[in-house]
């Protein structure tokens, strides 16, 4: 398990809403994209892993998924893995593919995510994401908290004397019950604030403004985020990550491979990680960027940029303290202190993250692998920071406290 392994090209399409797209379209653009951004065919691909979480859902395409998508764009008769695992899909790939390579199988391998996660249809559209939790347990945990906001709202109503129902509003899936729960633990516990909830996602609308290929693109204050209608207190709609489309991909290869087909542009690969959560009390991403850190013989303070899971602002802070870049409890003042902007310390989300550069769930995780690349070849434009080490957390689905799935990633300028 000695061989080191490149990312050798990436490709990525623009996220967003996109009715008239069908999986297969995005899955030819993504390989267009990635073809247009090396010298290689894609013929030279031994095998490929496949991500996609949500195509049986909306149109009963289950089981070869990846056999049907690439076909279509003449990849076929190589081994294809069929991968999903909730909002990690893409990043799972992403480590298949990292390891067949790791451990000699192949030279070149694909990692392509693809997902069409908007429907005219919003009800069917939301309970989509309930699929990736415990359903029986979810089920009961939703009307629990149901019950909860509508005690907390007639509070509030007597409080100032407005109906129940007075204002903005807006539907969400269970995932947001579940962080505003999230954030509101770390709230009472931390002294985390709303108003540092609302910095992490101005940050990242103001990022995702010089990010072509991202959702939103434009920027947001900290109190439009704040005037913004309520999802589930304390997130509004602008700390939640948007309801998108769209794939990326990246092709990697081996030592051996890059000496045959030279490519200066090529990352190494220093740590590729996976874990899954638990229902015992457990910190899987801390337990993940662990291992990737030992893998990669360095630490947090190495790191110079980093894409973290931010499905809502609270998931940025959470996942900053857990990848050691700030205190645990300390991720609220840190990124407050303009820590983590394009010129902070350590810049976090560069492309905008989930928030605003979007979370097609499959493709999310090969998102992140897109920018990190970009960054550390130098050509992210405006939004470009000084990076020669990069990190990138996914997690994905639920189980007991905290993620079913999640990796780590950490990639190096060669």
């Amino acid at each position: 398990m000695s061989e080191k392994v490149y990312i050798y090209s990436v490709g990525m399409t623009k996220f967003g809403k996109f009715l008239e797209k069908s999986i297969k379209k995005f899955t030819g653009e993504a390989l267009k994209s990635a073809k247009q951004d090396c010298d290689l065919s894609l013929k030279e691909i031994e095998a490929a892993w496949f991500s996609n979480s949500g195509w049986g859902m909306s149109e009963n395409q289950h089981s070869i998924r990846g056999q049907v998508a690439l076909s279509a764009n003449r990849i076929d008769k190589i081994p294809i893995t069929n991968v999903e695992n909730a909002c990690a899909s893409g990043s799972t790939a992403f480590h298949g593919a990292w390891t067949a390579i790791k451990a000699g199988l192949y030279d070149c391998t694909l990692a392509i995510g693809v997902e069409k996660v908007y429907n005219e249809d919003r009800k069917k559209m939301m309970e989509g994401f309930i699929a990736g939790t415990d359903v029986e347990v979810t089920t009961r945990m939703i009307e629990q908290l149901k019950k909860w906001a509508e005690r907390q709202k007639k509070k509030k109503a007597e409080k100032e004397g407005v109906e129940v129902n007075k204002g903005k509003k807006g539907g969400h899936s269970a995932f947001m019950d579940l962080y505003a729960m999230a954030a509101r633990t770390h709230m009472k516990k931390y002294g985390t604030t709303q108003r540092q909830l609302a910095v992490v996602a101005a940050k990242n609308h103001t990022n995702s403004s010089l990010n072509p290929l991202a959702q939103y693109t434009f920027p947001m204050t900290v109190e439009q985020v704040l005037d913004d209608y309520e999802v589930a207190y304390p997130l509004t709609r602008s700390m939640c990550a948007p309801v998108g489309d769209g794939a990326a991909a990246a092709i990697l290869c081996s030592e051996k491979f890059l000496k045959e087909f030279p490519n200066p542009r090529a990352i190494l690969v220093r740590a590729s990680v996976l874990r899954s959560g638990s229902w015992k009390k457990d910190d899987i991403a801390k337990r993940a960027a662990a291992a990737a850190y030992e893998m990669s013989a360095l630490g947090p303070k190495d790191i110079d940029v980093a894409e973290v899971h931010d499905a809502t602002a609270f998931g940025e802070i959470h996942q900053i303290e857990q990848m050691g870049f700030c205190p645990v409890g300390e991720g609220g003042p840190f990124t407050e202190s303009r820590a983590t902007a394009l010129d902070g310390k350590i810049p976090i989300n560069t492309s905008g993250g989930l928030l605003s550069r979007g979370h097609p769930i499959g493709a999310s995780g090969l998102a992140q692998i897109y920018e990190l690349v970009t960054q550390l070849r130098g050509e992210a434009g405006e939004r470009q920071v000084k990076a020669k080490i990069a990190l990138a957390e996914n997690g994905g689905g639920n189980i007991g406290p905290g993620e079913a799935a999640l990796c780590v990633h950490i990639l190096e300028k060669k």
